[in-house]
């Protein structure tokens, strides 16, 4: 057999390329051009729609794009669990409860609880089939159909590598994956082993390659190049290498910054060429790996690193499990025979002294509509592709700050913020009267405070609630202020806006939004400037504001020595006018701009509660040093004796009187607890890892056959349900609170 002849592979410098031909005996090998070293192809197979078409249906091994397919299903089975949510799905949507949602639509709204399981379950099984290529095109479509209606019910929870998996989960329906490594082989012949078109690969390697460079061309932008976007990341432990050898502020510049600025940038490029894509492949591993400890992105590190394979050899897993013993052929990708051929690729004539009538040889074909139709998917995707980042002017309505919905335009980690107030009032529209609501109120999210459209949703949403707590016709007004990549907090919507009867839309500008003052950006390299002259017990927060405004705030009572200074403009505290002020704690306060131009000014305040803590925790531990070194002669008050046994009896805690003590033991258990958990063995963090995953997976697992059960013959009895539902909800043994809800019980927590 002469189907090696086929097996598409890659050229020295990264284009595709034929390998195996059988020549006559005497003929010396044609001398290939530039363009086919490079590409792959040369440059009379773009000279016609006809000659592109048959390029991009050029048959190809099918190896490198199963094993995708199976990592890619494996990794959103896992997804689904976690990302998405099935483990805590009741938490999530809060059947029957008085919920504000922000769908794309404002017609969707989620399905009854058991009803969503339902919708996760078929989700699930869908991914499970991707991956084991069974009923492979049907369970593409039980996937996507599930994921993107998931996807459009949430903006809140949108972001790049979500509308990823969803690209990806529609590009594989289109695509021949299951030609390898798949049950639909062994059932189908035919499938088996089949040569897939080459436009199989070009979509999801362009897809990649978009996903790279379009971030890099994000990272232009000149927060992200003078190192304002991701500041806080250098001081993580991955980065303590880099650290040895330079000072923390030029790892974030020329690290953190610079070099994910040139990874993006060139990472695509790198990983087309066969001479570049071995140091791309440990450099883009080495990012994603660092991915997955700095942030909480799910599967989407390794589902890059899955990808990466991609740009190599499609027959490398050929090559690679070849290698491995016979006994272990039935759970690995097959190493032989190679690919038959396929009715979804187009064949050339056969060469110049090649036998015609070998056994295997596929006979020359001519596109069909179906080799036409791949092509122009192919040119219309990436065409999409490249367009949809750029799009924003189109939608103008969900252009803030920062342009378009966030998810789709590939601007990752661009954009940093920060909240320092938020005040919702709403206005009874009968009776006048006035009142204030908690943030957040009637919702599970923060994205909302960010987004114009998410705002007029929670606005719409909150009139249709506050009626029944006797509050006619209510009129609602957002203030709140935000600090996009270090700048001043400033307001990002007009607080004298009545958002419930506001207009917006998708295609126009939003008019009640704030301007951001960018004018004021330089203002950033004083702020390093003045924290650096404060002591470590006094805070700084800059504020800018417009003229004709005003910031109503509240000095705490465990705030001291708080004071107001202008930066530029003029202000006026309530009445006087001033250039500095001195705010007295457990009061409200009123700053007015009155400055022609926007005014700047800052608080500066020491936590006094704090500070009073802190002395009071450095006591107590130079007493409890003394006491574990025998240095200490004097005897211990009553109130002080669990100090002695204070990490050793767990009793202890519960037994303690004074608020302080309590806290100051509370941090000490945590503080050894942290380092029992940073000093344990490799075993034991796997262990944890893995019993952390399984109770997680568990209680998914169990709420849904409960759901299942009531979807079949009923909900059973409350008592019952309210069983099942606690034995789903059991923790693995000896689980320990998180951090968060350590510190969230300590006293003083909201001023610390």
């Amino acid at each position: 057999s002469e189907t090696s002849r086929l097996t598409s592979g890659r050229n020295v410098t990264g284009g595709e390329r034929t390998r195996g031909t059988t020549l006559a005996p005497g003929t010396k090998p044609a001398a290939e051009s530039w363009m086919k070293r490079i590409f792959g192809f040369e440059k009379e197979d773009l000279s016609s729609w006809e000659r592109l078409v048959c390029l991009l249906n050029r048959p190809t091994d099918p190896a490198s794009l199963g094993v995708f397919r199976f990592l890619f299903g494996l990794l959103m089975a896992l997804d689904v669990t976690q990302e998405r949510g099935l483990s805590h799905l009741d938490y999530k949507y809060l059947d029957g409860a008085p919920l504000c949602r922000f769908p794309l639509f404002n017609f969707l709204e989620p399905l009854p609880m058991d009803w969503m399981y339902f919708v996760y379950l078929v989700m699930f099984l869908g991914a499970i089939g991707i991956m084991l290529g069974f009923f492979y095109r049907f369970s593409c479509l039980m996937f996507i159909s599930t994921y993107w209606y998931v996807f459009f019910l949430d903006k809140t929870a949108w972001n790049n590598h979500s509308y990823l998996y969803g690209l990806i989960g529609f590009q594989l329906t289109l695509m021949d994956a299951n030609r390898y490594w798949s049950i639909d082989g062994l059932r189908n012949p035919k499938k088996r082993n089949a040569h897939v078109p080459l436009w199989n690969y070009t979509v999801v390697r362009a897809q990649i390659f978009i996903v790279y460079f379009i971030a890099g061309v994000k990272k232009l932008d000149a927060d992200w190049v003078e190192g304002y976007s991701m500041q806080y990341l250098a001081h993580h432990w991955l980065f303590d290498p880099f650290k040895l050898i330079l000072p923390v502020e030029l790892v974030s510049l020329l690290v953190v910054h610079g070099g994910g600025l040139v990874l993006d940038l060139t990472a695509g490029y790198l990983l087309f060429f066969d001479a570049t894509r071995p140091v791309a492949m440990v450099f883009v591993s080495y990012f994603h790996c660092m991915n997955s400890q700095l942030f909480s992105i799910g599967m989407f590190a390794y589902t890059m690193l899955a990808t990466s394979p991609l740009f190599c050899y499609p027959d490398w897993p050929r090559r690679f499990f070849r290698h491995f013993p016979a006994c272990l052929g039935v759970f690995l990708p097959p190493a032989a025979p190679l690919p038959q051929p396929s009715t979804s690729c187009v064949y050339p004539p056969t060469p110049p002294g090649d036998p015609k009538d070998s056994p295997g040889t596929p006979k020359p074909t001519k596109p069909g509509r179906r080799h036409t139709l791949g092509a122009l998917f192919t040119f219309l995707y990436v065409a999409e592709q490249l367009f949809l980042p750029y799009s924003h002017f189109i939608t103008q309505g969900y252009n803030n700050w920062t342009n378009g919905l966030y998810g789709y335009s590939w601007d990752m980690m661009v954009h940093s913020r920060s909240h320092q107030h938020v005040k919702i009032t709403y206005r009874d529209g009968k009776t006048g009267d006035i009142g204030y609501l908690n943030p957040g109120v009637f919702t599970q999210s923060r994205r909302w405070k960010d987004h114009g459209d998410m705002l007029k949703q929670y606005a719409t949403c909150l009139s249709r609630h506050l009626p029944r707590y006797n509050i006619t016709d209510p009129e609602i007004y957002f203030d709140i202020w935000v600090s996009i990549n270090e700048r001043f907090q400033q307001r990002i919507f007009d607080p004298r806006v009545d958002i419930v009867k506001a207009e917006w839309s998708p295609f126009r500008p939003n008019p009640w939004l704030m301007p951001l003052l960018v004018d004021l950006s330089p203002w950033r390299v004083k702020f390093s400037e003045i924290e650096g002259t404060l002591d470590n017990q006094t805070e700084v927060v800059f504020i800018a504001d417009f003229p004709g405004l005003h910031l109503e705030n509240y000095v705490s009572g465990d705030l001291g020595n708080t004071s107001v200074q202008v930066l530029q403009g003029q202000v006026n505290v309530e009445i006087s006018l001033f250039s500095n002020c001195q705010l007295p704690g457990g009061a409200y306060h009123k700053v007015y701009t009155v400055s022609e131009g926007p005014s700047c000014y800052m608080y500066i305040y020491v936590n006094t509660t704090e500070a009073a803590l802190q002395r009071n925790f450095t006591h107590l531990l130079e007493l409890q040093e003394k006491i574990r070194n025998g240095t200490e002669t004097e005897p211990l008050p009553p109130e002080l004796q669990p100090l002695i046994t204070g990490l050793e009896d767990d009793d202890s805690e519960g037994n303690v009187s004074d608020p302080v003590l309590r806290v100051f033991l509370r941090r000490q258990r945590r503080m050894k607890e942290r380092k029992e958990r940073r000093e344990a063995s490799l075993p034991q963090r796997i262990e944890r890892f893995v019993v952390k995953k399984y109770y997680m997976l568990r209680r998914g697992f169990l709420m849904t056959a409960i759901a299942m059960r009531n979807l079949a013959v009923g909900p059973p009895p409350l008592e019952q349900l309210t069983q099942e539902v606690a034995y789903a909800n059991m923790k693995e043994p000896d689980s320990k609170a998180s951090l968060d809800d350590s510190l969230q019980a300590e006293v003083g927590h909201g001023e610390l």
